[in-house]
């Protein structure tokens, strides 16, 4: 055998391998290392995408806390108003009932004072009559100087 027989047949051989690689073997192993790539290309991405979500997610999560705490603020603060109102409702309430109480208090006084000057009044006309009696000696008729007792009883 001829070497150079044997070489021109590998040489052959070899390049009727590589036309067949080229040809059937390289482009399904080329397409699935595009396809792989382009997968994790995608996983990147969809990774980078999680991860800006996540953010997004956590600032719209720290924005909506921030945004209750402001609004619990305010309801208490609404609360202690609107106690604070009521309280000063109740004692106008009070201050009022105490003024009515007194008031009316007074007009009780003065009716039972009016009451006890007339009761006054009419003992001093039957002591005035009764001591003009004695030092007359005399029966004064009360119903004929009753005008005078009167007059008497309303200087007193």
């Amino acid at each position: 055998m001829n070497i150079n027989m044997t070489l021109i047949g590998q040489t052959i051989a070899f390049a009727i391998f590589v036309w067949f690689c080229t040809k059937y073997v390289w482009p399904p192993i080329s397409n699935a290392l595009h396809e792989r790539q382009k997968k994790i290309a995608d996983g990147l991405d969809a990774a980078s995408r999680a991860n800006r979500d996540l953010e997004l997610a956590q600032e719209r999560a720290e924005q909506t806390l921030r945004e209750s705490k402001e609004q619990a603020s305010q309801i208490l603060e609404q609360a202690n108003k609107r106690s604070a109102q009521m309280i000063e409702e109740a004692r106008e309430q009070a201050r009022a009932e105490g003024e009515r109480l007194v008031a009316s208090a007074r007009s009780e006084i003065e009716q039972e004072v009016n009451r006890a000057k007339d009761e006054l009044r009419a003992q001093v006309s039957y002591l005035a009559v009764m001591g003009a009696e004695r030092v007359l000696e005399a029966s004064v008729d009360e119903q004929a100087h009753r005008k005078l007792l009167d007059e008497l009883a309303a200087e007193l």
